[in-house]
């Protein structure tokens, strides 16, 4: 581990969570998710400035895994200059798959599936890195907690039309909309409307345990998909006689029946390598942490966007 102090920031749109870590320890801050529609260099010098206000610390090298991270925002340069007044000398940004990755798995190759409100997969293999889905809710997320909860308000709508079968995802959504032909009018004028949709996964997380024929439908459907994530993944960086350490992280993995599933599509896939199911070693944020410590040579390194002072 570096000498010198570092903030590191995982940055997710529910959240961001703030480590602040060096010779003395480390603490833990939380802050409000990424604001999509904001410029987000200003969101993470904001939440800088007021983790070192809150902890009292002068770290030295800020650090941060960002969800969603494109490369017209990836700019250390303007970040480290928002900052001239803190005395940070050093900025590293990287999307959160690359984050998630050194978190769960440190600098083993193998693969990260990342699912919560959206997903993201990442592969690593001797020398290649290779990332599927992420695309947002709009272009893609399959699995994720976003296209669980979209799928239940699809069969709910569809068994209220008549197209499907009766789901007791019904009653879910009637708490939150009493009138289910004005739900959709509501949802839409709804600002955290990605929020809402998503937080229906663990709804029908609960309904699958239960037994509805359509919640387990989609419970296993979201799962077969995270697996062909990874799968995919795997095919694109695996030599034929590479053994690959696998793990599944966020929250739509609290579901058993997903796991379940999950775990049958991906074994028992295709995918080029032999892979072993795993356990994560951590957390995004101490992937975060990590960027400061990976090596100009790590496979992942070209996805690092680093400056200095």
């Amino acid at each position: 581990m570096t000498a010198a102090g570092v903030l590191a920031i995982d940055a997710g749109q529910t959240g961001m969570k703030v480590r602040l870590q060096d010779g003395d320890g480390r603490r833990d801050v939380l802050f409000g998710g990424i604001r999509t529609h904001e410029p987000l260099l200003p969101q993470l010098a904001a939440v800088v400035h007021a983790a070192i206000v809150e902890t009292g610390t002068r770290p030295e090298i800020v650090t941060a895994g960002i969800s969603g991270l494109t490369d017209r925002d990836a700019d250390a340069g303007s970040l480290l200059a928002l900052l001239r007044d803190t005395g940070i000398r050093e900025a590293a940004l990287a999307h959160d798959s690359t984050t998630s990755f050194l978190g769960a798995l440190g600098d083993t190759r193998g693969a990260v599936v990342a699912a919560g409100t959206g997903v993201v997969t990442l592969a690593v293999g001797r020398d290649a890195i290779a990332r599927v889905d992420g695309w947002g809710h709009i272009m893609g997320d399959a699995g994720s907690g976003y296209w669980i909860g979209r799928e239940a308000l699809d069969a709910v709508m569809r068994g209220y039309d008549g197209r499907g079968p009766d789901t007791a995802l019904v009653d879910v959504v009637r708490e939150r909309w009493p009138q289910l032909d004005q739900a959709y009018i509501a949802l839409q004028a709804t600002d955290d409307r990605v929020r809402v949709v998503a937080s229906l996964a663990a709804d029908v997380a609960r309904l699958a345990e239960d037994g509805d024929p359509v919640a387990l439908t989609i419970t296993e459907a979201a799962g077969q998909q995270l697996a062909l994530s990874v799968s995919t993944a795997i095919g694109r960086v695996a030599l034929p006689d590479d053994h690959l350490a696998v793990c599944a992280i966020g929250g739509v993995f609290r579901s058993r029946l997903l796991q379940s599933a999950f775990s049958a599509a991906l074994l028992g896939g295709a995918h080029g390598a032999v892979v072993t199911l795993v356990a994560p070693q951590g957390e995004g944020i101490d992937g975060a942490v990590a960027l400061a410590d990976l090596p100009p040579g790590h496979p992942l390194s070209a996805g690092v966007h680093s400056a200095r002072a």
